[in-house]
């Protein structure tokens, strides 16, 4: 079978756009979804056929070298009204402006269910046959590090039994998202946040290109009432973001904090009694800044100021923070000259602390 007829066969609508998101071809599920001909359907700009409830998202697709999926979100077709559909665009190899987009409308019974996801809930939300495909290789990953494992000497085994365990930490992540992604609520426990703190360093500084990491740790702070893969994931995309911003500065620091700081509430809801957030982690870089058109956004997806980025590093650790009921915050000392991302969390309860 040919690669146009295997194309003509999808049930999702496929589009191929050439650069400033003309359609140049779409495939007959597409000529369905927007109810025209390729004939009617060619030459024209995609924005003048779909409107995308999400701005952000609208702007994410117009740059042609993003990788772009998102789930569930809300759209207009021109002469068919209102849908909830799943989106992709994918650059094309090779054909600088050129894009391929998928549409899925996901249909009235599951927009019903996921009616009260919107935003970055729908965004952030991952399909099962995703994390299938993302464990799949993961197994294959941990495989190979402990079969190269066994042919190293004691001193370069550490490096394998990094990546055996990060795998690890990834397929429980995946797992938590899915879970999360069925609205039930994450494990929770007493967890060490500095052991948090030092395992996320350890994998960046694995990487060999970040700069010095400082610690100011209070030795005193008790456990923390979260939950310990989402505390390293949280630090990984915290510590990486810092490593990307001060790579251009003549002497990049960047400095991990921990502290109390108490009279801090945070109101999960409006029926829910208020949790105290008294410990504060602070991760500081002296790069120069979040452009300031971007700062209120920053925790929105697709809102990112890198090129190759996706603008969903933040959005997640918000998710996460928000699942231990803890609250991220950041803001700019210009005096200084830097960035401080602050994450609030609460502290284990005394008989968690005594576990």
């Amino acid at each position: 079978m040919d690669a146009q007829r295997q194309l003509s066969s999808l049930p999702l609508a496929v589009v191929l756009l050439s650069p400033g998101q003309i359609i140049d071809a779409v495939n007959p599920a597409a000529e369905q979804f927007f109810g025209q001909s390729l004939r009617r359907l060619k030459g024209r700009v995609l924005a003048d056929l779909v409107t995308f409830s999400e701005p952000l998202l609208a702007d994410r697709l117009a740059e042609a070298d993003a990788n772009v999926s998102a789930r569930s979100t809300d759209v207009l077709v021109a002469g068919q009204g209102g849908r909830r559909i799943d989106v992709v665009a994918a650059p094309l190899i090779d054909q600088p402006g050129w894009q391929v987009l998928t549409l899925h409308d996901i249909g009235g019974a599951e927009a019903m269910r996921d009616n009260a996801s919107r935003g970055e809930e729908g965004v952030l939300r991952a399909p099962a046959i995703l994390a299938h495909e993302i464990k799949n290789p993961l197994a294959g990953i941990r495989g190979a590090a402990q079969l190269l494992g066994r042919k190293l000497d004691e001193g370069d085994r550490a490096l394998t039994t990094l990546i055996a365990d990060e795998v690890d930490r990834i397929a429980k992540l995946i797992d938590q998202m899915q879970t999360v992604s069925r609205r039930t609520a994450p494990d929770l426990a007493a967890c060490n946040l500095h052991e948090a703190i030092r395992r996320a360093r350890v994998v960046i500084e694995a990487s060999g290109n970040a700069p010095a990491i400082a610690e100011e740790f209070d030795p005193s702070l008790p456990l923390v009432h979260g939950n310990v893969d989402a505390l390293v994931q949280v630090m990984l995309n915290l510590i990486a973001n810092a490593v990307d911003a001060c790579r251009g500065s003549d002497s990049p620091m960047i400095v991990v904090r921990t502290r109390f700081a108490s009279g801090l509430l945070y109101h999960p809801n409006a029926d829910s009694a208020p949790v105290r957030l008294p410990i504060e982690l602070r991760v500081s870089d002296n790069g120069p800044g979040i452009d300031p058109e971007l700062r209120e956004h920053v925790f929105e997806p697709f809102v990112t100021s890198k090129k190759s980025g996706q603008g969903l590093g933040l959005a997640l650790v918000r998710r996460l923070v928000r699942d231990m009921n803890g609250r991220i915050t950041h803001d700019r000392d210009e005096a200084a000259g830097l960035t401080h991302f602050r994450v609030h969390l609460p502290m284990a309860a005394v008989r968690e602390q005594a576990a």
